[in-house]
């Protein structure tokens, strides 16, 4: 065997038959962890749709960060919210002459999630799957054409 085979099969075989000797139960576990990391985010999101209705009917308007939105300042959200990091999910908010955007990227895509996320002044969450954020022209979480996308070869 040449050095790059050797390194070809540590690279891509090794790991490959550490996950299919794991138990099929492992393995749905890891998908489970991952949908539910997924699943809180989209929480996430609808809480800080939530926070932000709220902050525009008490201050006349959106806010502009994560940060005014938390616990220092006008505590509508959690702290590790306010952070912008939660759950596996990484958080960013800007304000636009309009309302706002949010973004939700999983910290280590694939492990920790393998869709992301936007939310704004619409209050319609929208979803990606791949690397690429979603944005405001993206499919709205649960749509036939993100699921015919997702399934497609």
């Amino acid at each position: 065997m040449s050095r790059r085979s050797v390194a070809l099969l540590a690279v891509v075989g090794v790991p490959t038959l550490f996950y299919l000797s794991a138990p099929l139960g492992e393995r749905t576990a890891y998908k489970s962890r991952r949908y539910a990391q997924e699943t809180a985010a989209l929480k996430a999101l609808q809480s800080l749709n939530t926070a932000q209705v709220q902050y525009n009917s008490q201050f006349g308007g959106y806010a502009r960060s994560l940060s005014a939105l938390g616990p220092s300042a006008s505590n509508l959200i959690s702290a590790d919210l306010a952070t912008g990091e939660s759950r596996g999910y990484k958080f960013t908010m800007t304000g636009t002459p309009r309302g706002y955007r949010i973004q939700a990227v999983p910290v280590a895509f694939g492990s920790t999630g393998s869709r992301t996320f936007y939310a704004g002044q619409s209050l319609i969450l929208r979803e990606n799957y791949g690397l690429q954020p979603a944005t405001a022209n993206s499919e709205e979480v649960g749509s036939t054409a993100a699921k015919q996308t997702r399934s497609a070869p």
